[in-house]
Order: C-alpha cells, then structure tokens, then sequence
C-alpha cells in the first residue's frame, strides 16, 4: 500500500514528462510557458473526506533549460500521525525535456533522506546516471549510498516523470495501450508501465471537462510490483495537465486534485 507521502510526489511524479530518456519518443512538443500547478491531496475513508495535504508544481527557464521544483506537505492535523516536507529539483533541456539533474529533499516522519541523480549521456546507447542517496535518522548520516545506473532506452525521475506525460499522444492510442519507461532515484531503478484507459468526462472543483484516464504500474527489475496501482485524469486538450490522482492506502483513499 501506498502512503500519502508517496501519492503527494508521485502525483507530479508519474504523471510524467518528454525526456531525453525520452529519446526517440517521436512525440515533439512547444516549449512550456513559466508555470505555477497548485493540488489538495485529500483523504477519504467511507464519509470522511479531509483535506491531508497540499503540493505545488512550478517551471521556470534560464538560459539554456528548464527548471522545475515541487514541494509538499502535510496538513497539521496530518503532521500528528506522519509529517511530510519533501522538495523535488531537477533541470530539463528544451529540446524534448531530457533529464540532466533531479533532487529530492525529503523530511518524512523523524526520517530525512537526501537523493541526487545525475544523468550522462557520453553513450549513444545508454543513458546513464550517477545516484546517491543519504538517510539521516534523528540528525546523525545513517546510510550513505552510491550507485550508477543506465537504461538502454528511456529513463526518468520521479519529477521529470510529469512531463514526460504531458508529450504522450494519448489521442493516437486506443483503450489497453501501454507505454513503459524506466525510473531512476537515489536507491534503485523502478519501471513505470502507463497503461490508457481512453478519454473521459471528469468532474473537477464543480465542472465537467474531458480528461485522458491511465493507470500507473510500478514493477522491479524482475517484474515484482513495487508500490500498488494508481490511476490519473489526463486534461485532453493541448496542456495536458494532471486533473486528478487516486491511490489506495491501508484504510482508506487519497485524492490528488488540481486547485484551479
């Protein structure tokens, strides 16, 4: 089972991104515009239905790529029960969003975990990145991980994931469609499998619009399910934004909502 924590950064996570790891994707895209995505992450079990957390997605330029950061937290009656501060960073290039750097800064609980990757392209055929993840419990380094990863096509982060997703032509494929990528963070390599459902009307804050429906599937190297299914609402229209996530936890649901 899923915990808020994961849902809040998957959200923008999964959701997905045109990458480098994207190469050879074949789906060109217009250069975003400087961005600010605001969601309630809500909880519901049977009647209740509370707001747990919140989380903001926002893209900025520089000279010669983009910049993205989201950041998420937890409601202070959430805090009580496991408290979430998390900060994802990473830089993307302009061409097709290809992932040069993600970060993430994670205070979880009485748990801080630090992961950086960085992606290296020297290789034609692989794409290939230099991971390391620190783990510090009650302020002392508990674990300091280094590792080096590659994929021989694709390759994301939880971050650039988000992106990614917004360049799939959801229009061009037909319901069981898959698309599959490969993950990379500071402990291992996941493959996220995006599977299309078709397009939808979704209510959303009180309108209907018409949406992409997909669910995410995590799997380990070895075909091991790694986290439990999610599924996501896709805008259909040229933005492509993530409307709405759900996910499951040991009692109960999470809702990811876009605030508009």
């Amino acid at each position: 089972m899923l915990r808020v924590k994961h849902l809040i950064f998957i959200l923008i996570s999964v959701a997905v991104c045109g990458t480098a790891a994207a190469r050879g994707h074949g789906f060109m895209h217009q250069r975003l515009e400087p961005e600010t995505l605001q969601y309630r992450v809500m909880f519901k079990w049977g009647l209740i239905n509370k707001k747990a957390g919140t989380a903001t997605l926002s893209l900025t330029h520089d000279a010669k790529r983009y910049n993205a950061c989201m950041s998420a937290k937890s409601e202070p009656w959430a805090d009580r029960i496991f408290r979430v501060r998390d900060t994802l960073k990473g830089h993307m290039t302009y061409s097709d969003f290809t992932p040069l750097y993600y970060e993430k800064i994670a205070h979880e609980g009485s748990e801080h975990k630090h992961d950086v990757v960085r992606y290296d392209y020297s290789n034609s055929s692989l794409v290939k990145a230099d991971c390391t993840r620190k783990v510090y419990k009650k302020g002392e380094l508990k674990i300091d991980e280094q590792r080096q990863m590659s994929s021989e096509g694709k390759a994301l982060d939880m971050l650039t994931s988000f992106y990614f997703m917004r360049t799939l032509p959801f229009e061009q494929w037909r319901p069981g469609h898959v698309e599959s990528v490969d993950i990379f963070s500071g402990k291992r390599k996941e493959l996220l499998s995006i599977v299309y459902s078709g397009k939808v009307d979704l209510e959303v804050n009180g309108v209907e619009r018409p949406a992409y429906k997909i669910t995410f599937k995590f799997t380990s190297g070895g075909g091991k399910k790694t986290s439990d299914d999610m599924e996501a609402w896709i805008s259909a229209d040229n933005a492509r934004v993530p409307l709405r996530l759900e996910g499951k936890l040991p009692v109960g649901k999470v809702h990811c909502i876009l605030d508009e």
